[in-house]
């Protein structure tokens, strides 16, 4: 199994005729992903790696029967984009782009909530369910089929991750990046509890980093959950108000913190790892 998206997922690409709409629909399709169609509006009727391009949300999903969509457009139009999306039936959302506008983003996830929308993003790599489809920019070389979840707010950390999980062959049900913009459509315990309702996944990587409370906010999930959570947040070393590449990664003060996040996530049952190959040591004694 796997959560949000797998091979029967019919995923349409909103901006599919844009320079990075088009490039990363070729990677996608290469994956495997069941791109079903793309939009543009005032280009319907063209294709793009043989996939149809209809003007509308609406369409793609009379049509084509879609279910899931990944936007590649500017940050200006996703507003616009993904209450589209979700107005018109679409059940799962990934927001690529970067700076979404916070006011932007706060509308897109009351929408989701209302719809019963999952929405990931803004400013995520994607997300991948190893063999079976990979949504966004994520390069699929470390990932393999396997039974640990994994869940982050940087790309980076999501691949390195996943080769230390795939080095170690216990591999990857779904990995979901949760995104690095301030305001996210959704949170670590929305995204921890769908892998508590996966049987495949036996235990959870929650990557975290500096700045909000993101993290925070998961405690008590973790503290309900019986699937083990190991937990990593980035920054452990950065001076105190330090930007790092993220827009929501600030520390003011205490608050948000690296040490602060570890602190109440242990509290809750999570498990430490100080390194990626910590990793690989704590599921081997969960006997995961």
């Amino acid at each position: 199994m796997a959560i949000l998206v797998d091979k029967n997922s019919r995923v349409l690409v909103q901006g599919i005729t844009g320079g990075a709409g088009s490039f990363h629909t070729k990677r996608m399709l290469a994956y495997g992903t069941n791109i079903v169609c793309g939009t543009s509006p005032g280009k319907g009727g063209q294709t793009v790696e043989g996939k149809p391009v209809y003007d509308s949300v609406e369409e793609c999903v009379k049509e084509q029967g879609a279910d899931t969509s990944v936007i590649f457009l500017p940050a200006r139009f996703v507003k616009e984009a993904a209450i589209e999306a979700i107005r018109a039936g679409i059940k799962f959302v990934v927001v690529v782009p970067e700076h979404i506008p916070i006011h932007d983003m706060l509308l897109v996830r009351k929408e989701a909530m209302k719809y019963d929308v999952t929405v990931i993003g803004g400013n995520t790599a994607g997300i991948i369910t190893p063999g079976e489809a990979n949504l966004g920019i994520i390069p699929d070389i470390a990932f393999k089929p396997g039974r640990v979840g994994t869940v982050s707010r940087s790309g980076s950390l999501t691949y390195y991750v996943a080769d230390t999980l795939t080095s170690s062959g216990y591999g990857e049900t779904t990995c979901v990046g949760l995104g690095g913009d301030p305001v996210l459509g959704s949170t670590f315990d929305e995204i921890l509890l769908k892998f508590e309702d996966d049987d495949a996944t036996k235990a959870v990587v929650m990557v975290g980093e500096i700045g909000g409370v993101y993290e925070e906010r998961a405690k008590d999930t973790i503290a309900r959950m019986k699937t083990p959570v190991i937990v990593m947040i980035g920054g452990v070393f950065a001076p105190p108000g330090k930007r790092m590449g993220h827009a929501g990664a600030i520390v003011e003060g205490s608050m948000g913190t690296a040490e602060s996040k570890l602190k109440v996530l242990e509290e809750a049952g999570a498990h430490r790892a100080r390194t990626f190959l910590d990793m690989p040591r704590i599921l081997e004694k969960l006997g995961v």
